[in-house]
């Protein structure tokens, strides 16, 4: 085992390494020949992934993966293991090929946790690969994720790259647009625009537009199957939400 980013000294949390900062472990893994790299991020709560070719893994995949594993057991079982957190479309419909339910919460792990305690879910996760499992643990646990995914490596005698490539991610776009004050996501010429957004990807992507909770910045993301198409709905929603912060 190769350690990296582990000599804090009270002030280089996440400095250029972390789950928010992967580069480094991308080429800690490539250089030695890992087969896989683990990045948590300051208080070990998600963590993201890289393979052994450098890639890195997200949280939708390592949600599909250990889905997939908990539902290889028998059709009254993997109704009992439902899954519930922000996901973009392939893997929702990934996790139905598997006969596995999936259920949507805002983001913010504390509403998947919500959702999940009151729904009896035992998995839930974002993309920002913040995982609960709830059979194991009452919180997002990095390390806990992190060794279930190295406990399925093991068991699969597969690459991380075969194994955390669970399906094909569709194209996805985030833009953040800046604003000096008010509230630019009530403006009626805002509503509007999501709402043509909406239609537009109606069926083959989705819309995740929030206002960030630490900075002055709407968070404008959405994915969906035609690249272009995608590319239009938030360009469209951010040039109308920048007209509203403008007035």
């Amino acid at each position: 085992m190769i350690a990296i980013g582990v000599e804090p000294n009270g002030t280089n949390i996440n400095d250029r390494c972390g789950s928010t900062a992967p580069a480094l472990l991308q080429e800690t893994v490539v250089a030695s020949g890992a087969d896989i790299g683990v990045a948590l991020d300051g208080d070990a709560d998600r963590l993201i992934v890289v393979d052994e070719k450098g890639s890195i893994v997200d949280g939708d995949q390592i949600m599909a993966l250990i889905g997939g594993e908990l539902g290889t057991a028998g059709a009254a079982e993997r109704r009992r293991r439902r899954r519930d957190g922000d996901v973009e479309p392939r893997l929702e419909r990934f996790l139905e090929g598997e006969g596995l339910r999936l259920e949507r919460t805002k983001v913010g792990d504390r509403y998947v946790l919500e959702r999940m305690k009151a729904g009896g879910f035992n998995v839930g996760g974002e993309q920002s690969g913040h995982m609960i499992l709830s059979d194991h643990a009452t919180t997002g646990d990095g390390t806990l994720a992190a060794l279930q995914l190295l406990a399925e490596l093991v068991r699969a005698g597969r690459p991380a790259s075969e194994l955390l490539h669970q399906f094909d991610p569709v194209p996805q776009l985030l833009k953040n647009v800046r604003f000096a004050g008010g509230k630019p996501l009530d403006a009626p010429a805002v509503q509007a625009a999501i709402a043509v957004g909406e239609t537009m990807l109606d069926g083959r992507g989705r819309l995740l537009i929030r206002a960030s909770g630490t900075e002055p910045v709407i968070r404008v993301m959405a994915e969906g199957d035609d690249a272009g198409e995608v590319e239009q709905v938030v360009d469209m929603i951010c040039d109308a939400v920048r007209a509203a912060a403008a007035n």
